[in-house]
C-alpha cells in the first residue's frame, strides 16, 4: 500500500511541476505578445508622427527635429540625435533633442541650473557644426556598414566616446542607419534610457524598426516636396505661356491691299520665338520675326524685353537698321555672353508699295516677285547684319543697313524662324530652305493663309508628327 501512495504523490508532484512549467511558458509567451503588441503600437504612433511630419515636410529641418521627438518618446530615452547624409558623403548633425553628447570631445562647461538653456543650446550648436566621413567613429561606422548598433554597457566600451561633463555620460546606447532601399539617408542615434537601465534586445529592435520608417518618411518627403516644387515650376510655365500669349498679336492690322498670316508653334509651352505685327501709322505697318538661341522660360523673359524695345524705338525711328542698332545697344551689356537673338525687322509703307528691311542675322525672308509681264521671281532678300546681343554696337552698327524692295500687286513675303528649315526627318534630312522656296513658287500666288497651310503642311510631310525640337515661326504676308 505504501509503494502505491507513494507512487501517487510522485505522479501527482510530476503533473504539479509540469502544469506549473507549462504555466512559466505560458506566461513567458503572453508577456512577449504583451511586448510585442507595446512595440506593434509604438511603431504605429511613430508611423503616425512621421506622416505628419511629412505633411508638413516644407521646412526639411523642423521634419528632423520632428522625427527626434517622436523616437525619445518611443523609446524613453533621454537623448536623440539624427545626422543627415549630405552630397559630400559625409555625415552633418541636424537635429538633436536632449542633452545628446557629441561624438567630438569639447571642452568641459558649467553645469549651474541657470546655465541648463544656454547649455543645451551650445551642444545642439556643436552637434549641427560636427561632421563625420562615412567610417569615421561610431556614427560614421553604422553609415559603412548599414548596421544597427546596441551598446548596453556604453561605460566601458572603448567605441563609446565620453566627454568630461557628467552630464554628458553615455550610460547605453543605440545607433541606426536610416535607409530606403538601401541608400543611406542618414543615422539615428538614442542614449541613455530614462529608467537609468541599460537598452535591451527589444529596445534594440524597437529602434531598428523606427529607423526603418524613418527612412520612407524622409524618402516620402523628397518626393513630395519635388512634386511640389514640379507643380510650382509647371504653374510659373503656365503663367510665363500665358503671357508670352498675350504678347503675340491676336488681330492683324484690317488692309484692303495686304493679308497676314502667321503661326507660331513652340517645341515646349514657352519658347524662344517672337513674331509682330504692328501699325506705326496709318500708311505704315512693323513687321518683325525673332529667335532668342535656347530655349525656356530665360528665352522667353529675354524675348519679351526685345520687344519692349522693338516698340519703343519703332517710334522714334522708320529706318530698321537704326531701330535694331538701339535694341543691339540696349540689350547687348546685360545679355548673358551664350545668349543672343536674331531678328528680322521690316516695315511696310502701304503708300509707296515698299518694304524696307533690315536683319539681326536672321534667315532671309523669301519673296514672290510677281513681274509685270506675268513672270514670277522667287529668292532670298538679302541682307546683312549680326545678331542681337553678339557684337558691340560699333561691330554691329557697321554691318547692319536697310535693304529696299518693291511690294507690289500680287506679291508675296514669307518671313521665317529656323524652326521651320531645320526641322528634320527620320533620316536626320533637314527640310530646308530649298524646299520652302519650292513652297512659295507653287502656292505663291494663293492666298496669304492658303500659303501657310502649305508651308506647314510640306513640312509634316516631310518631317512627320513626332514633336518640334526647336520653336517654329512663319509669317506669310501677300498684296492683294
Amino acid at each position: 500500500m505504501a509503494p502505491f501512495i507513494i507512487g501517487l504523490l510522485l505522479g501527482l508532484l510530476g503533473m504539479w511541476l509540469l502544469y506549473a512549467k507549462k504555466g512559466k511558458q505560458i506566461k513567458v509567451v503572453n508577456e512577449e505578445k504583451q511586448l510585442l503588441q507595446q512595440e506593434k503600437q509604438i511603431v504605429v504612433e511613430f508611423m503616425h508622427n512621421m506622416v505628419e511630419a511629412v505633411a508638413e515636410g516644407s521646412d526639411r529641418f523642423a521634419m528632423f527635429q520632428r522625427i527626434i521627438h517622436a523616437a525619445i518618446l518611443s523609446t524613453g530615452a533621454m537623448s536623440a540625435c539624427i545626422y543627415e547624409k549630405t552630397k559630400h558623403n559625409t555625415l552633418q548633425g541636424i537635429a538633436t533633442e536632449g542633452l545628446f553628447p557629441p561624438q567630438r570631445k569639447m571642452p568641459l562647461r558649467g553645469q549651474s541650473d541657470s546655465a541648463q538653456q544656454t547649455r543645451t543650446a551650445y551642444l545642439e550648436e556643436v552637434l549641427r557644426a560636427e561632421s563625420f566621413r562615412v567610417g569615421e567613429g561610431l556614427i560614421g561606422q553604422v553609415a559603412k556598414s548599414k548596421r544597427a548598433l546596441l551598446i548596453p554597457d556604453a561605460v566601458n566600451d572603448p567605441r563609446v566616446l565620453q566627454q568630461l561633463d557628467p552630464a554628458l555620460q553615455v550610460r547605453s546606447i543605440i545607433v541606426a542607419p536610416v535607409l530606403f532601399q538601401e541608400e543611406l539617408i542618414a543615422v539615428l542615434a538614442v542614449t541613455n534610457p530614462a529608467d537609468g537601465l541599460a537598452f535591451t534586445e527589444t529596445d534594440f529592435s524597437l529602434v531598428e524598426s523606427l529607423a526603418e520608417q524613418v527612412g520612407l518618411a524622409v524618402h516620402n518627403s523628397d518626393v513630395m516636396q519635388l512634386q511640389i516644387e514640379k507643380n510650382k515650376l509647371d504653374n510659373d510655365i503656365e503663367l510665363a505661356s500665358s503671357i508670352q500669349g498675350l504678347l503675340m498679336p491676336h488681330e492683324f492690322p484690317a488692309l484692303k491691299q495686304i493679308e497676314f498670316a502667321a503661326q507660331y508653334l513652340p517645341a515646349q509651352k514657352i519658347g524662344g520665338d517672337l513674331y509682330d505685327i504692328f501699325s506705326l501709322d496709318d500708311d505704315t505697318i512693323g513687321v518683325a520675326v525673332a529667335d532668342v538661341s535656347g530655349k525656356g522660360i530665360s528665352a522667353s523673359i529675354l524675348m519679351a524685353i526685345c520687344q519692349t524695345h522693338l516698340h519703343h524705338f519703332s517710334k522714334q525711328e522708320r529706318s530698321p537698321a537704326k531701330v535694331l542698332s538701339e535694341i543691339n545697344r540696349m540689350m547687348e551689356s546685360s545679355m548673358r555672353r551664350d545668349m543672343f537673338i536674331t531678328i528680322v525687322y521690316a516695315v511696310f509703307d502701304l503708300k509707296t508699295e515698299t518694304v524696307t528691311l533690315a536683319r539681326a542675322g536672321h534667315e532671309l525672308p523669301f519673296f514672290y516677285d510677281s513681274q509685270d509681264d506675268g513672270s514670277v521671281v522667287i529668292g532670298p532678300v538679302e541682307s546683312e547684319g549680326m545678331p542681337v546681343g553678339m557684337v558691340p554696337p560699333e561691330v554691329f552698327d557697321a554691318i547692319i543697313s536697310d535693304t529696299q524692295i518693291q511690294f507690289g500687286k500680287d506679291d508675296a513675303l514669307l518671313f521665317y524662324t529656323d524652326g521651320l528649315t531645320e526641322s528634320a526627318n527620320s533620316d536626320g534630312e533637314e527640310f530646308s530652305g530649298a524646299r520652302l522656296l519650292e513652297v512659295l513658287q507653287e502656292h505663291g500666288a494663293g492666298s496669304a493663309q492658303s500659303l501657310l497651310d502649305q508651308a506647314l503642311e510640306s513640312l509634316t510631310c516631310f518631317a512627320g508628327t513626332d514633336g518640334l525640337t526647336d520653336d517654329l515661326t512663319v509669317i506669310a504676308i501677300k498684296h492683294v
